[in-house]
């Protein structure tokens, strides 16, 4: 069994043929992530994003760097967000969520308890963990009470390397049996969107087909991809 292999096993095909958004969900949403490399003009290009269309989330993701530093990039991309009413989300520390009085955290799989995220950021923060293709860990982050789970990857991605993959169909398992949101992460664009928001995804979580180009044509796109769900 690899890292995060399911250990309830594979979904049945059927599932998916079978699946029908229950319309009470609201509309999928996009969650925005950031490149690893917010310094130079990155603020500019986060606001310019955010003002492209609706963005209901955004991901401060930095690595290798300390807290002191990636507090002082992350100060002005939280200011950017909250004149905009976008979640300001800190992945992987809850510390440095704590420092920067993020909305919320994402925790990896190795990076923190939700239980010791929510007696750290309150009752209020967002708390969001990666479970890859795993129902098991969805339904253990769940039980310790995340607030969302991400699913994924579901395409090839550049972003990160991918330790796992999974499947449309674990979305629409989810979503019939929960009401809690989930992501679906890794490799989506705009062309390749549509399957994992009919499956059932709550939020696509987006970084490399935004910060890659034109953020602002992205932006538009991805919004005109979830107009039409």
């Amino acid at each position: 069994m690899t890292e995060f292999e399911d250990p309830l096993g594979p979904l049945d095909p059927n599932f998916a043929e079978n699946f029908r958004r229950d319309m009470r969900r609201p509309p999928c949403q996009l969650y925005l992530v950031s490149p690893l490399d917010v310094g130079g003009d990155f603020p500019e290009r986060l606001a310019r994003a955010l003002d492209a269309g609706p963005v209901a989330a955004f991901q401060f993701r930095v690595k290798d760097i300390d807290q002191h530093a990636a507090a002082a990039l992350g100060e002005p991309l939280r200011a950017i967000c909250a004149e905009r009413d976008v979640a300001f989300i800190v992945n992987d520390d809850i510390g440095l969520a704590k420092r920067l009085d993020a909305d919320g955290v994402h925790l990896g799989q190795d990076d923190g308890d939700p239980r010791e995220a929510r007696a750290q950021l309150g009752p209020n923060a967002q708390i969001g963990v990666s479970c890859h293709g795993s129902r098991h860990l969805a339904m253990e982050a769940g039980e310790a009470g995340a607030d969302y789970v991400a699913f994924g990857a579901f395409y090839p991605t550049t972003t990160k390397v991918a330790t796992s993959s999974a499947e449309p169909v674990i979305l629409s398992w989810w979503s019939t049996l929960f009401e809690m949101p989930c992501v679906a992460i890794g490799g989506i664009t705009p062309e390749n969107a549509a399957p994992l928001i009919a499956a059932g995804a709550d939020f696509i979580a987006v970084s490399g087909a935004v910060w890659g180009g034109d953020e602002v044509a992205a932006i538009k796109a991805f919004g005109e991809v979830l107009a039409k769900r």
